[in-house]
């Protein structure tokens, strides 16, 4: 919504739509300012559910107009202040489409989002995905750069949160040889390695401040400057982000820039979490459960209404990956276990560290040892099968090829 100068008072985020089953809602985050939707004043229900929140707005309509108060033109017959709503509009049925990718769903959050998708896949726009952890937002991510015209470029995985702040920039933009200690020949960054395709860069919320006017600048020029160099030079290169925070309660705490929140929102896509989209559980699992290799007897098992039920269920604050483990734990024991299975819950043993080392370097040696554990275990696994063992960590093939060179494990 763009705001002229007689509007400025009005609140940035003034208004959200959101999906539902039964079409799509608004929701105001402060009604003091107050929402009209086709000339009528829109307030949330006085009912209040199981979790005593407020209601939800009634349905809208697919071509309702909403209005700021002060720019409001009333209906004819009806006063500035007339009051609630008489007839809430028609619903809508469910939106969007039942597949994108290899993703599934029957709910109408989840379908509304695989059609943003789509709408995404079709141009260079940049993108956000908002959701929490384990909903597959790094799944979405590939499956809107298969869908789209770089399918065949290459589509590179950078995880913001899993490296300090001065190997981050090296691992994004490269660097020169003796740009830093250490730096014993020349590296290529992501974003070059990436140059004509897709870079997902994953807890984009996690990128350090001083980081931040770097990405905004490549987001703006489209062009990177390697540590150690002075000169600019341009990539082309389309840009899909992943979040599990809130970055607009970021902006306002100051601890991400407005600027590159809305040069990364150009197109911003909600993954809604497992709980909230509990009807597709059954096509999840089925799935899951092809994609893992299970026999038509262990899928039959898995896939009776009283197991589907159970996991319907369940709280599931993990999501999709933990619905995942879960079933592959029931793989591997030849049960239909319960989903608060006990050893789901054990806790790892705590992993030993040298505080005379910096935190950088502390920091940097057991995210290498993590990763090479990781990977070494899940290879041998899976047998050796590197496209089954990235989809069974929700990782992208490529990354994983990545991370095995970079640890010895594979040529």
């Amino acid at each position: 919504m763009n705001l002229s100068n007689e509007e400025s008072a009005v609140s940035r985020f003034h208004c959200e739509m959101k999906p539902e089953q039964k079409g799509a809602r608004a929701r105001s985050p402060d009604e003091r300012p107050g929402t009209y939707v086709d000339g009528v004043r829109w307030r949330q229900s006085r009912a209040r559910g199981r979790s005593g929140s407020t209601g939800a707005y009634p349905p809208l309509r697919h071509d309702a107009r909403d209005e700021l108060p002060e720019r409001r033109q009333a209906p004819p017959g009806m006063g500035p202040d007339t009051g609630e709503s008489m007839t809430p509009p028609p619903a809508r049925t469910a939106p969007g489409q039942a597949t994108f990718g290899d993703l599934v769903a029957t709910s109408a959050a989840t379908r509304a989002s695989f059609e943003r998708m789509a709408c995404a896949a079709a141009c260079n726009a940049t993108v956000l995905l908002e959701g929490e952890t384990g909903t597959g937002k790094s799944r979405a991510a590939h499956a809107i750069h298969r869908a789209g015209a770089r399918a065949n470029a290459p589509f590179l995985v950078v995880d913001c949160g899993a490296l300090p702040a001065n190997l981050l920039e090296s691992e994004l933009f490269g660097h020169e040889k003796g740009a830093f200690t250490g730096a014993v020949q020349r590296r290529v960054g992501a974003f070059e390695e990436a140059d004509g395709g897709t870079i997902f860069l994953d807890e984009i919320g996690e990128l350090p401040a001083e980081l931040q006017p770097k990405l905004l600048r490549v987001l703006e020029n489209r062009e990177i400057r390697r540590l150690g160099t002075n000169t600019y030079q341009p990539v082309n290169v389309r840009v899909i982000a992943a979040t599990h925070r809130d970055l607009r309660e970021e902006v306002q705490a100051g601890r991400f820039r407005a600027d590159l929140y809305f040069r990364l929102a150009v197109v911003g896509i909600p993954i809604p979490s497992l709980r909230e989209r509990t009807e597709d559980i059954p096509l999840i699992v089925e799935r899951i459960l092809v994609g893992l290799g299970a026999t038509p007897e262990q899928l039959a098992k898995l896939t009776t209404p009283d197991f589907l039920a159970r996991l319907q269920r369940a709280a599931w604050p993990g999501n999709v990956r933990e619905l995942r483990n879960h079933l592959e734990r029931c793989l591997v024991f030849q049960s239909a276990l319960p989903p608060t299975a006990p050893d789901a819950l054990a806790p790892a043993a705590p992993r030993a560290v040298d505080p005379s080392l910096t935190y950088a370097e502390s920091r940097r040696r057991a995210l290498e040892s993590f990763e090479r554990d990781y990977v070494e275990a899940l290879l041998k696994l899976h047998g050796g099968k590197v496209s089954q063992a990235a989809a069974a960590a929700d990782m992208d093939r490529v990354y994983l090829y990545r991370l095995l060179r970079r640890h010895g494990l594979k040529s």
